[in-house]
């Protein structure tokens, strides 16, 4: 634990952070939780959560096998990942104007609370460019995903007082925020896919 890079960890963790938008999803979870009472919210959040931590923690640690199998290389995986993640950040900086979601008729279950919206297509491309690029810090980006994971989850636990803190208008500004945060950074992962791929070329 002492050699742990904890720099790379806490920014791996902002990126994480980011990416999942725990706070984007508060009124999305809330509209798809409304009709249950505040236990069942609670035990299906969790539910969901250890979902999500299942299938980004499995991806993360089968990374290397899976891309292998299918023949890409790290520039490819960085290239796509920031162009993903852009797409991702446009759509929380200019959000559709009926994005909340419907309210579900029955209990959610895996889709659409721990998959696609916490383990989304965009947190899987990052975990799957941290294990291929550094394969051998696997167990520090495994830390830095559970962190994240917790942070989460302590939001969205917490997401009937911060509606009634923040509002929906204060929630879409924080998640707009995020959002210019993480074009940020998608774009520094399309420049460095570039970069390697240049770098990969003969002569």
């Amino acid at each position: 634990m002492g050699s742990f890079n904890w720099q790379d960890i806490l920014t791996t963790v902002a990126t994480l952070f980011f990416i999942m938008s725990p706070l984007g999803a508060v009124p999305v979870v809330l509209s798809l939780l409304k009709r249950f009472d505040d236990h069942t919210k609670r035990r299906i959040i969790i539910r969901e959560l250890v979902f999500a931590l299942i299938i980004l923690v499995s991806t993360l640690w089968a990374g290397n096998a899976f891309l292998s199998f299918l023949g890409l290389e790290q520039p490819t995986l960085s290239i796509s990942g920031g162009i993903l993640l852009f797409i991702i950040a446009i759509r929380m900086v200019f959000p559709k104007p009926n994005a909340d979601a419907e309210s579900a008729v029955e209990e959610p279950f895996l889709v659409p609370l721990a998959m696609p919206m916490l383990a989304g297509p965009s947190a899987i491309a990052v975990l799957l460019l941290l294990s291929t690029n550094e394969p051998d810090r696997v167990w520090e980006w495994t830390v830095a995903l559970v962190i994240a994971w917790v942070i989460v989850g302590v939001i969205l636990l917490a997401s009937p007082l911060l509606l009634k803190i923040l509002g929906n208008k204060g929630l879409r500004a924080l998640e707009r925020l995020m959002g210019m945060l993480l074009i940020m950074l998608s774009i520094q992962m399309l420049l460095n896919g570039i970069s390697q791929y240049l770098e990969s070329l003969p002569g």
